[in-house]
């Protein structure tokens, strides 16, 4: 547990008047103010706070625990402050958490380049799929590729993550090329877990379908949903970060081109904007830069599918 931390939203608590307000005054989501609160609990063994639904009041031990806090954080700040440093100079770890897709094609690129500008700090990428505690796995920054952020997150958007319907060519060849979304009923689709994993949406100008999917295999990561697509395995719904080299030398075919999947927003969620350190601070700043400007992401990002949509609606 970061004591200090803890210490800090526990001070903020009392002096605020409430959970609520503490979340609004460090920038914060309520949910990790509570884990902060409850962190502080176990660290001192009782209840510090007696809680009801119109005031919160110190218990005993509270408010000990609250001034001893108090002189912990008056230590603390009498530490001298990192000074502003110039790129070469700052040092520390960052660990950031993204799925196995993401790292592969974009990230790979990111973090080396990244790396180049900042020699000093290093970087812990961790790999996985799953939505991980960010204090308990004290993760600085998530990657995540969604359309349904939980509304206490601290989040800052980074990029589109527009995806396309492909298959292999001996696939295709067998079982025959679907035309309309309706038509992938008939087919062996290969699903995502955690993109709509029996249910895939489209769009074709004005017009909205929600398609019903099924088939034999279904995975938590896009990659193995991939190699399963260029074994002849059916028809998955790619990134189309992950995809383009395939596509490019004929491994895998696009299919229901007239149709755009159902784009999803890719974002950096943060614990805190409070008392960031310098090294994430950073990485954070390049990672918005670098999905902006990068000749690398803008070769992968696809979006020239949503500026063909965008035209044929215009033509309509």
């Amino acid at each position: 547990m970061d004591k200090i931390k803890a210490s800090e939203v526990f001070v903020t608590i009392v002096k605020q008047g409430s959970m609520i307000k503490a979340a609004d005054y460090l920038g914060m989501s309520r949910a990790m103010v509570t884990r902060y609160l409850n962190e502080m609990e176990e660290w001192a063994g009782v209840r510090l706070l007696h809680r009801t639904t119109r005031k919160q009041s110190l218990t005993s031990v509270g408010e000990q625990v609250y001034q001893q806090s108090l002189q912990l954080l008056e230590m603390a700040e009498q530490i001298p402050a990192n000074v502003v440093k110039e790129s070469h100079q700052i040092s520390g770890l960052v660990r950031i958490t993204s799925s196995q897709s993401l790292a592969n094609s974009v990230l790979s690129v990111a973090i080396s380049e990244f790396m180049l500008i900042y020699p000093l700090i290093a970087v812990d990428l961790q790999i996985t799929n799953q939505t991980v505690n960010l204090v308990e796995e004290r993760i600085d920054i998530a990657l995540r590729i969604t359309n349904h952020l939980e509304p206490n997150l601290i989040a800052r958007p980074l990029a589109t993550c527009i995806s396309v319907v492909c298959a292999s060519n001996d696939y295709l060849a067998q079982k025959g090329v679907p035309k309309t979304p309706d038509e992938l009923a008939h087919h062996q689709c290969l699903t995502y877990r955690f993109f709509g994993r029996s249910l895939w949406e489209f769009n074709q100008g004005d017009e909205r379908f929600s398609v019903p999917v099924e088939g034999n295999l279904s995975a938590n990561e896009s990659v193995v949903l991939l190699q399963a697509t260029l074994r002849n395995a059916g028809i998955s719904l790619q990134p189309y970060y992950s995809v383009k080299p395939y596509l490019e030398n004929g491994e895998l075919i696009q299919i229901l081109s007239d149709y755009q999947a159902q784009p999803m927003g890719i974002y950096a969620v943060l614990a805190s904007r409070q008392n960031m350190p310098a090294a994430v601070r950073a990485l954070l700043d390049f990672l918005v830069e670098w999905f902006s400007l990068s000749p690398h992401w803008n070769a992968l990002s696809g979006s020239h599918f949503l500026n063909n949509q965008l035209v044929r609606k215009s033509l309509r």
